[in-house]
This record gives C-alpha cells, sequence and structure tokens, in this order.
C-alpha cells in the first residue's frame, strides 16, 4: 500500500490532455486513502486515479476547478454524502469497476450540482431492478449514464414510477435484498450405487457385442448394442452373452482329442508288433 503524499503528488505526471485540460494522472500506485490532494493547489481539471485500492471516496479538499474525476478500477463502496460540497464544478465522474452494490449508495452524488456524465458499469449496483431509472430520478442534472445519452422518455418514466417518496424507499428496500444461493441435493450412496456406472469395453467385449448384433431378435436390441458399440463405453448393468466360450469349450474338446488320437496311434503299432511276433512263433511250430 502507497500513500498518497505531496511528493507522490508532485512527481506523479501532469500533462494537457487530449480535450486540452490540465489533467494528474495517479493511476496504479496502490493508493488505499485519498488524501493530501490539497497540494495540487487546485491547479488540475481532471485528476485520475484509477487502478489503485481505494475504499472510500471521500477526504477530498476544496477544489473549485475540478470538473473530471477518473477513478475506475478500485474498490470504492462509500462517497462521502457532502461530496458535492467540496466539488462544486465536477461534471464528469467515472466510477467503473468499483464495489458499490445498492441503490443507496448513489445517494450522495445528489450533492453534486453540475454532475452530466456518469459511469458505474461493472458494479453489483447495475443489476438491481431499475437502477438506470433510479439513477435518473435521483440525479437531475445526468445527460449521460454509463456512455448511453438518458432521454426524455426515460425521465418521465422515472418520474412516474419515483412519484412517491414511498416508492423511492421501496426501490431502496428491494436492491438491499440479497439473493440466496441455491443449494445442490446431496445425492445419496444408495442413488449412487443405482446409477449403473460406464465402462470402457475389452476387445473381448466389443467381439461380443458385434456378435449380439447378429444374433439379435429384436430391433430395440440392435439399437441399443450399436449405441453402445459406437459410444465405446459399456454400462456395467449390460449384459453381453460370451460369444467366445463356445470357441473356447470346442477348442478345450480338440485338445483334450489330441492325445486320445497320440495314444491310438502308439497302440496300434505295439498291436502290430504282437501279431507279428505271435506269427513267428507258430512258423517256428511248424
Amino acid at each position: 500500500m502507497v500513500r498518497l503524499t505531496a511528493d507522490l503528488i508532485w512527481k506523479s505526471p501532469h500533462f494537457f490532455n487530449a480535450i486540452k485540460e490540465r489533467e494528474l494522472d495517479l493511476r496504479g500506485n496502490k493508493i488505499a486513502v485519498i488524501e493530501n490532494l490539497g497540494a495540487t493547489e487546485d491547479q488540475f481539471d481532471t485528476i485520475d486515479l484509477s487502478d489503485n485500492e481505494i475504499v472510500k471516496l471521500e477526504n477530498m479538499p476544496h477544489l473549485n476547478r475540478l470538473g473530471t474525476l477518473i477513478i475506475n478500477n478500485n474498490r470504492i463502496t462509500r462517497i462521502n454524502p457532502n461530496i458535492g460540497e467540496f466539488l462544486p464544478k465536477l461534471h464528469t465522474l467515472v466510477l467503473t469497476n468499483n464495489r458499490l452494490v445498492n441503490l443507496v449508495e448513489i445517494d450522495p452524488l445528489t450533492s453534486l450540482p453540475k454532475l452530466q456524465f456518469l459511469s458505474l458499469l461493472d458494479n453489483s449496483i447495475t443489476k438491481k431492478p431499475n437502477y438506470r431509472l433510479y439513477v435518473i430520478h435521483k440525479l437531475k442534472s445526468l445527460r449521460v449514464l454509463d456512455f448511453k445519452k438518458v432521454k426524455n422518455k426515460e425521465r418521465m418514466e422515472a418520474a412516474s414510477l419515483f412519484a412517491s417518496e414511498e416508492m423511492e424507499e421501496e426501490a431502496k428496500k428491494e436492491s438491499m435484498k440479497t439473493l440466496m444461493p441455491v443449494e445442490v441435493p446431496n445425492v445419496s450412496e444408495e442413488e449412487e450405487q443405482q446409477t449403473p456406472k460406464v465402462v470402457a469395453p475389452t476387445p473381448e467385449q466389443i467381439i461380443a457385442i458385434k456378435a449380439a448384433i447378429v444374433n439379435s431378435q429384436t430391433l430395440e436390441e440392435v439399437a441399443r448394442l450399436e449405441k453402445v458399440l459406437k459410444s465405446g463405453q459399456l454400462p456395467a448393468d449390460l449384459k453381453i452373452p460370451d460369444y467366445d466360450s463356445g470357441s473356447k469349450d470346442v477348442k478345450e474338446n480338440d485338445e483334450k482329442m489330441v492325445p486320445d488320437v497320440e495314444n491310438e496311434a502308439d497302440v496300434e503299432p505295439n498291436n502290430v508288433e504282437n501279431q507279428k511276433n505271435d506269427e513267428l512263433a507258430a512258423m517256428e511250430q511248424d
């Protein structure tokens, strides 16, 4: 945090801006409190306090010359109710991107008799019901609000809407109401368990799904299986017949049959050899 000292003011850039007004540039100094602006000796038409950390628009000295105050990108939440006494000729006020929330917070600006240009963009206040009409109603001399010209139709509508003090007070109370956050219902463990989990199918399951499509009896079942195949995700509750089991059984049976054939091949030569031995024995006896 940097203090706004007289030394900082004297060392800050000052120049004639595009509209030939003398301007003091105090941007981006991490200033938190407005103070010591009397050191300017009321020599500036414009003061730029943008991109700081100012919380309250107050503690202004009497600056009879100041016409434009640029104070966007700060943290302003409060405005001095008597600010108009110190800035009698202020016609332009830029409060873009601050922290003004409720309609009542701009009421102090009514003390600025010559305020014609005002920006409150990117403040929460702009989202309140009838925000624009309320500001137009309160600031009679305003010509441009949030870079949009104030039309006579809007003035008439604002005067009609806030014809009485009761209506004005009701608008202030309405703006102070905060929206309750929406609670997201918790999902119980049972509901989570009931919800089928999705898993990626294995290559074997993909083959089984394709086989199931071929052997499906209804169009609904075909459509369901095709959807599963295209998505590449298999719900845990989807049962796919294991069409590979038949081929596995056949393979196992074939493997079992191999030793039998080998045994038969071993037995056959033994029988032939025994038969030959018997014939030789008979011939020797003869």
